[in-house]
């Protein structure tokens, strides 16, 4: 009877699980798992995506990606430096909201609602909102104050489009990585601030040498939703410049998405959609395998 009873429980425990996990995991492998595979499948062949005839093809299109695109490569370029831009800019933004948040303000509960407005906003309707400002607000003010600054082709220019990219991808996410920060920094025990403060460290000292190494799980996750959201760039580029001008910040997602759709080779898209995958899969690895090892406990 014992052993009946201890089989019961386990099946119960067991449906239990199921019953909460089951739904979970079976959307996850039908919306993930399987499209995935279905992907590399289909890396491997020539299909227009759109007839019902799939070609074979094996590694051409890795092939034809490493010896004859070089648009390919100087999109990953374009979305590599833009990536590093934008994880550093928008991580030193989203930290120093969060020290000056964290203080005792009045206001801190409406500023934190304001700095995070930008992040609930579409990726598109912000890219279109900005370039209006970039194309006739910034050129309105230019022509009032004779600044400089505001008279540049801003979305016109390699330079400046870049540049343009990253102020509105920081602007957009500074917000969230402040949330993140501020919820790490009110876990900060606060009698380790206190006798470093009786100890005669200054501010810059307890900032560097206690809150950053006490808090660095905050900067493992946000690195990690920079880069991978840096790297995933796609609305905001499309809408911004739509990777002009002459393809000069054209990021892999448009140039994945060009040649799939716009072009009809779903094959060699879904390969350089693998071999991007690939790229970030090991970059993000490799960033939370670093910065975990500096993590400390209190």
């Amino acid at each position: 009877m014992h052993t009946k009873a201890k089989k019961r429980a386990k099946r119960n425990r067991f449906l239990s699980y199921a019953a909460f996990v089951g739904p979970a995991l079976l959307f996850f492998i039908l919306i993930q798992i399987i499209p995935f595979f279905m992907g590399v499948y289909y890396s491997f062949t020539s299909w227009n995506g759109v007839s019902s005839v799939v070609e074979w093809v094996g590694l051409d299109n890795y092939i034809k990606i490493f010896t004859n695109d070089e648009k390919f490569f100087n999109s990953f370029m374009f979305t590599t430096k833009f990536m590093l831009a934008a994880v550093l800019i928008s991580n030193i933004i989203g930290f120093g909201l969060a020290l000056l948040l964290n203080a005792a303000l009045k206001t801190k509960n409406i500023l934190r609602t304001v700095f995070f407005i930008p992040n609930v906003i579409g990726g598109l309707l912000l890219g279109f909102i900005w370039q209006f400002i970039f194309v006739k607000g910034f050129a309105s003010l230019g022509n009032l104050t004779g600044i400089g600054f505001f008279k540049q082709p801003w979305l016109g220019d390699e330079t400046t489009a870049f540049w343009g990219i990253v102020i509105v991808f920081a602007w957009q996410i500074s917000g969230y990585m402040m949330v993140i920060y501020v919820a790490a920094l009110q876990g900060l025990d606060t009698s380790l601030l206190e006798a470093a403060r009786m100890d005669g460290a200054s501010s810059l000292d307890m900032l560097w040498k206690i809150i950053v190494p006490l808090i660095l799980p905050a900067f493992t996750i946000c690195f990690f939703l920079t880069i991978s959201m840096a790297f995933k760039i796609f609305d905001l580029n499309i809408s911004l410049t739509g990777g002009g001008p002459f393809n000069s910040t054209e990021s892999v997602a448009i140039n994945i998405y060009q040649e799939a759709f716009m072009n009809n080779r779903y094959g060699l898209g879904t390969a350089k959609s693998i071999l991007f995958f690939l790229v970030v899969a090991i970059f993000t690895t490799c960033q939370v395998m670093f910065t975990k090892s500096k993590e400390v406990e209190a």
